[in-house]
Order: C-alpha cells, then structure tokens, then sequence
C-alpha cells in the first residue's frame, strides 16, 4: 500500500519536529518518518535547556594545557577515544581550523540570527502543545571554581551582552547559597562565584517536549510513521521511502536525522563535513532533603546537573569517538565523582549511562536549505549541541525557503556546501 504527501521529513527529533510543524502551519501536508518513536535520541537525552544566549560556538579549545588535558585523558569536560582517532583525526582537525577569532566572529554572527529567536518559537509551541507545566523560567547557573574563570568568562559576557543584548547577572559565594542551598556544601574552598544567565527556559524533561510537540503535530493532521530513511529513492519528479504502513511518496523531502544524516547523504554523493561529539547522562535520587532548584553547568568542569522527574539528570561532556563505537565507561566515572564533590546525589537510577550522539559540523552551525543537485531534497541537521534549542528556529528557517516566504534571516551562513 502506499501513499502522497506534499513533504516527507525524515527524522522525529526536535529538527524534524521544528520543521514539520513549521511546514505544516503554512499549509503543507507533511508525513514524518523514522526508526524509533519521536524524541527518543538526542532529543531525549540532552541538558533540557532552551538557550537564549548561546550565540558563541562550542570551537575547539585553543589552550594548550586543555588540549593536552583532553589528550592525556586528565579532563572532565572532553575525552578523545583512541580506538577511533583514525576515524576522527580529519574531522578534529576540520574543526580545530575554524577556531580562529575570525571564524569565530563569522560563526557568531551568524548563531545569533538564530538564537534570537528560540525563545519565542519554543514558547509558541508550549502554549498550543499544553506542556508549559513542564518549563521552568529560571534560566541557569554558571558556576565556578576558580577566580581565574570566572573573570575570564565575566569579561567575554560582558562582550557578549553588549554586542548581542544577552541577559546576565554575576553572583557572589552568599548569593548563589541563596538560590541553591544545597549546592557546594562539602565543597573544598567553596564556589568562586557565578553567572546567572536569565533567559534561558529549562525542560523538566525534554523527551516529553518533544513527544508533545509530535502529538501537535498529530492532532493537525501530520502522520508519524515508523520506516527506513536509508530506503530514499528518487522516483520521477518526487521521493519515495518505506515505511511499515506501506511507501509514502512526497515532492519534497526533508533530511533531518542528525547524527544519521549522511546515511541517506552519502549514496547521493553529498558528504558535507559532519562528525559527532558523543554525550552520556545519567539520573540520580536526591540525597537526604537536597534539593535542586533549577540547571546548573559546572564550567571548569564541562557537566549540568538538571532537575528531572526522575530526580537528577547528570548530563556529562563531550567524546570524540565514532558514531557507532561501543560506549565508554570512563566519562561517567571521572565526572560522577566531582559533580557528587558539588552537589549531595544519592544512588544512580540507572544500571549503566545512556549515550548518544551530536552531530556536528566544524564551524558548530546546523545546515538548513536546499541540497544542490538533488531537486526537491532540503538539509535540516548538525545543530550540534543546541538541537533542542534550536529546532523549531531553524524549522522556520527551512519552511520559509520551501514555501518560498521571505527567510526571516540570510540563510547562506548554513548552506550544506559551504565547506
């Protein structure tokens, strides 16, 4: 049996999600497809946080006492697995060349075009989805160990709201007890201080998000069907893909699979520089009468504690490896030891981490448009950390391109070919 549509998007996680609801909101019959259930990868198991300041790429450290750190495997906020370094050493060193000030200025620019708006899009979705319950508008703590970092990440705050308007405020030790009693109380030395970043929505549980987001987009009349993406095929004018309720054929189709994308990409001859940073969680029982009022990111040492219905989310860094390559139990246990050194964590909740993976291109900015060469094939993924924060921003982005509506921004910044 098989079936039309006007778009088919391939991927059910916030990207895929963003842009359908975008496509269908202008009037778009759209079916999305994938392996699994909405928001059960990336989706699922990221920090939760919608963040209305992150205009600065996440580039590759160009302190040589990290790197080596990372390197030796003496770091807790990144880790290099060896066994994949074959694998991993173009794309690392990709990524090291764009960590330039002047790439960076570039890729900045062009991220705060997208941020702007993620708020707002996010919020928009909360209403019409009736999930603001499980928001909290807190936005977060950046906590620090040291002087040192904290007058460095001050100054470069300081530049950042007065070019880009971001919203903060700097706390002292007395100040941060105040908001979190029962952060640091066994601390050696105690917190330098922090920067509370205070626009930024944080998700009690981003899977539900963006469950709810796919039951919005059901209840408009969107189908989410389970299927293989890696069954794409042009057929005439269109695209067809398998799916178990039967083939689905749509003029348009819209590659939105994250860290899978180049699955699909691939046999059509476009590989864009996409590589992944893999990420671990784990959830923790609150210890005793702690409690955790709100996101807080350790800075010095790369991990955010996030207030779950679970307990406490344990969200941990960033792991150079292969895709696919079997997890690592390292991560995990060098962080979970100092970010009980922060907070009072009780036991684990889960056997073993969950892992997953971000995709990532080198200058840290998503691809969005069109695929050269392939008519009627559009690019919606490498949101690398912020796929949740991002998502329906950049789904805009995409449906206003495919609908041809005036973009609310230059897309060029995020065109698949511009490496």
């Amino acid at each position: 049996m098989s079936s039309e549509t006007d778009v088919i998007v391939l991927g059910a996680g916030m990207a895929g999600l963003g842009a359908a609801l975008h496509l269908q909101a202008r009037g778009r019959e759209v079916a999305i497809v994938d392996r699994r259930g909405p928001a059960e990868e990336t989706s699922y198991g990221n920090a939760g946080l919608i963040q209305a300041e992150a205009v600065s790429p996440y580039s590759f450290p160009r302190d040589l006492r990290r790197t080596l750190d990372v390197l030796l495997g003496r770091s807790t906020e990144a880790w290099l697995h060896w066994p994949s370094l074959l694998t991993t050493a173009p794309w690392l060193l990709h990524y090291w060349r764009q960590g330039t000030p002047e790439r960076i200025a570039a890729v900045t620019a062009a991220a705060a075009q997208l941020i702007a708006r993620t708020v707002a899009e996010h919020q928009a979705l909360f209403t019409a989805a009736g999930v603001e319950g499980l928001i909290q508008s807190k936005g977060y703590l950046r906590v620090f160990r040291t002087e040192q970092r904290l007058e460095a990440a001050a100054a470069t705050q300081e530049a950042e709201s007065a070019r880009w308007g971001i919203a903060y405020e700097a706390l002292s030790p007395a100040q941060i007890a105040e908001r979190e009693p029962h952060l640091a109380q066994d601390l050696p030395g105690g917190l330098a201080g922090a920067l509370w970043m205070t626009h930024p929505l944080g998700a009690l549980d981003p899977g539900d998000v963006g469950k709810a987001y796919a039951q919005l987009f059901e209840a408009r009349g969107g189908r989410v069907l389970i299927g293989d993406a890696q069954t794409l095929a042009q057929e005439g004018a269109g695209w067809t893909v398998a799916t178990a309720e039967g083939s689905v054929r749509a003029k348009d189709v819209v590659i939105a699979l994250g860290p899978w994308s180049l699955d699909v990409l691939r046999p059509l001859k476009v590989t864009p520089p996409l590589g992944v940073k893999r990420g671990y969680h784990r959830h923790f029982a609150l210890k005793g009468n702690a409690a955790l009022g709100g996101h807080v990111v350790d800075e010095e040492k790369g991990f955010v504690l996030v207030p779950n219905k679970r307990g406490v989310r344990l969200t941990i860094g960033a792991e150079f490896a292969r895709r696919d390559a079997t997890p690592s139990a390292k991560p995990m246990a060098m962080v979970e030891p100092v970010a009980r050194g922060l907070f009072p964590l009780g036991e684990a909740l889960e056997e073993t981490p969950w892992m997953g993976a971000r995709p990532c291109l080198p200058d840290m900015l998503p691809v969005v448009g069109p695929i050269p060469g392939h008519k009627g094939l559009w690019g919606h993924f490498g949101h690398h950390h912020l796929g949740f924060t991002l998502g329906p921003t950049t789904g805009r982005l995409l449906a206003e391109m495919m609908t041809g509506e005036a973009p609310f921004t230059d897309p060029a910044p995020y065109r698949v070919d511009r490496f």
